[in-house]
C-alpha cells in the first residue's frame, strides 16, 4: 500500500524505542526523550490545520431507520418508515430526515461497516480504540480512545483552547461512561469535559474566567505553584502529576486567552443561524463544535444521546439514549421525535462548514457504537406496560455519516444485504474509519507507536487501510 505524505508529531518511532533502551541504561528518562523529540519537532514541518468534529450517539441508532432502510424486505423487518430520494441518485434516507436530503452532496454514508461485540461496553471500547475491548461488561478502556490518540500526537499544540474537548448532558461527565478513557496514554491526554445545554440562556463552561477577587491575585498565584513544582518519582506518579499539569495549563490557557472565551460565546453568533442548528442541547452542541475547531481545536467530540431536554418532556413510550429495545421505548415513536431534532442539527452543521470553507479543514465522523437488529422485536415495555416494537443490540452492521475532509462525499459507499443483516458490499472495520480519520490529521497511522503500561510499543491501530472511495 502506498503510505501517503502525512506527518506526526511523536509519540515514538521505531529509532527512539532503541534510544529509550539505552538511556534507560544510561540514567535517562522517557520524559526527556520526549521533551527533546517535541523539541525537534517544534523547529520541523508544522502540523497540517486540519480537525475532527465527532458525534457521538451512544446506545446505538438503528440503521434500518436512519441510512441503510429495506422498503422491499419482509414487513417484519423493514419497519414503518419509508426512504425518501436525497439530492444524490442513489443515496436515500430516512423520511425523517428531510434535512438530510438537502445536502446528500456534502456526506457520504459508509454502510457496510461492522464488528463482533454486541454489548454497549465492549462495542463502544471497541469502536472508539479499534482494538479488543479487554475486560467485559465495562467501559474502562486497556487502550486510548482515538480522540487520546490524537491529543498524544498533538501535544506540542497551544491555541489558547483545549486541543481535544468533549460535552455531554449533565452526569454524563465521567471519562467511564462511555469508553473515552486514555489507558495508557495517562490522565494528560484525556478530554476537557464538561457538560451542559448551550442552549440554556444560563450556560457556562468552567474555568473559563476568574473570579474577580482572585485575578488580580493570579500571576502571583502561578508563580508560588510554580517554586513548588518538583519531578515525582516513578510511572504512576509521573503519570498523575503530568495530568496535573496538563489540567492546570488548560484552565491557564482559558483563563489567560482570548481566543478560549471567544470559542465557547456561542451567543454571538447570528440568532438566525442558531436558529436554524436548533435551539436544543443537540443543535447548540453541533453549532459550538463549529466554533471550537474554527479557534484551534483538533478534535471535538459532542454527545447527542438524550433529545427530551430544552424543555421537552420525555414521553413514556421514549428512552434516554439510542438503545431502542422494546423494553426500553416504542421504537417508531421515540424516533418520531428524535430524528427531527437529529435531522436538523446535523444538516445544519454540514451546511454551515461548507458555507465557511471549512470543508477541507474539519472532518465530521456521526456514530454510535453499532446498529440494531434487522428484525423488528415486540415486548411489553417497562414503562408502558403495553407491548410494542423496538430492535436489539446488532453490531454486524451499521451505518456511519462522513462530511468535508477534503473526501469524495455525495456517495455510499458499501452496502449490506437485503434485510440489513450483514455486509454485502465492500466489508469494512472500526480501524478503516480511523485510518481515514488519521489521515485526514497528518498522522502517521502505519509508523507511529505508543508504549502500553508494559513498555512495550503498541501501533496506533493494529490494521486497517484509508477508505479509498472516499481519499
Amino acid at each position: 500500500m502506498n503510505r501517503p505524505n502525512v506527518f506526526c508529531p511523536g509519540p515514538l518511532s521505531r529509532r527512539d524505542f532503541l534510544r529509550f533502551g539505552s538511556m534507560a541504561l544510561g540514567g535517562g528518562s522517557l520524559a526527556s526523550l520526549l521533551a527533546q523529540r517535541a523539541a525537534a519537532k517544534a523547529a520541523g514541518q508544522p502540523l497540517p490545520d486540519t480537525s475532527v468534529i465527532f458525534l457521538w450517539l451512544p446506545g446505538g441508532p438503528p440503521h434500518m431507520e436512519t441510512y441503510d432502510l429495506k422498503p422491499d424486505a419482509p414487513v417484519e423487518y423493514r419497519g414503518e418508515f419509508k426512504p425518501i430520494p436525497t439530492k444524490v441518485p442513489g443515496l436515500d434516507v430516512c423520511e425523517l430526515l428531510p434535512l438530510h436530503a438537502q445536502v446528500a452532496d456534502k456526506f457520504a454514508l459508509i454502510r457496510s461497516i461492522s464488528h463482533q461485540y454486541p454489548g454497549h461496553g465492549d462495542g463502544m471500547k471497541h469502536l472508539l480504540t479499534g482494538r479488543e475491548p479487554g475486560t467485559p461488561n465495562d467501559f474502562v478502556t486497556i487502550h486510548p480512545m482515538v480522540g487520546s490518540m490524537v491529543a498524544k500526537c498533538r501535544q506540542g499544540v497551544r491555541r489558547g483552547i483545549p486541543n481535544y474537548i468533549a460535552v455531554t448532558d449533565p452526569g454524563r461527565q465521567g471519562i467511564d461512561v462511555y469508553g473515552f478513557g486514555s489507558a495508557y496514554l495517562g490522565p494528560a491526554v484525556l478530554p476537557f469535559i464538561f457538560a451542559g445545554d448551550p442552549s440554556d440562556p444560563k450556560f457556562q463552561v468552567p474555568n473559563l474566567s476568574p473570579l474577580p477577587e482572585v485575578a488580580d491575585r493570579l500571576p502571583q498565584r502561578l508563580g508560588l505553584l510554580s517554586a513548588v513544582d518538583h519531578p515525582p518519582l516513578g510511572r504512576d506518579l509521573a503519570d498523575l502529576m503530568t495530568g496535573m499539569d496538563v489540567s492546570r495549563e488548560r484552565a491557564l490557557d482559558l483563563l489567560q486567552s482570548s481566543t478560549g472565551r471567544k470559542a465557547f460565546d456561542i451567543a454571538a453568533e447570528d440568532p438566525k443561524l442558531r436558529e436554524r442548528y436548533g435551539m436544543h442541547a443537540w443543535g447548540q452542541r453541533c453549532l459550538l463544535a463549529r466554533r471550537l475547531v474554527e479557534h484551534g481545536a483538533s478534535f471535538v467530540t459532542m454527545v447527542l444521546e438524550n433529545p427530551y431536554q430544552s424543555g421537552h418532556t420525555m414521553h413514556m413510550d421514549g428512552t434516554y439514549n439510542w438503545d431502542s429495545h422494546a423494553v426500553n421505548c416504542h421504537l417508531y415513536n421515540d424516533l418520531k421525535f428524535r430524528l427531527p431534532i437529529y435531522d436538523r442539527c446535523v444538516s445544519a452543521l454540514i451546511e454551515d462548514l461548507y458555507a465557511r470553507g471549512l470543508d477541507q479543514k474539519v472532518l465530521l465522523i456521526v456514530t454510535g457504537e453499532f446498529g440494531r437488529t434487522p428484525r423488528v422485536e415486540h415486548q411489553k415495555g417497562t414503562q408502558t406496560g403495553v407491548t410494542q416494537p423496538g430492535r436489539d443490540h446488532w453490531p454486524h452492521a451499521m451505518s456511519v455519516l462522513i462530511s468535508g475532509g477534503g473526501l469524495r462525499v455525495g456517495q455510499v459507499v458499501g452496502s449490506t444485504n437485503s434485510k440489513g443483516e450483514h455486509p454485502k458490499d465492500r466489508p469494512l472495520t472500526p480501524t478503516d474509519l480511523w485510518a481515514t480519520m488519521f489521515r485526514h490529521l497528518g498522522i502517521d497511522w502505519l509508523g507511529t507507536s505508543f508504549l502500553d503500561h508494559s513498555g512495550r510499543p503498541l501501533p496506533i491501530l493494529p490494521s486497517g487501510e484509508p477508505i479509498k472511495e472516499l481519499v
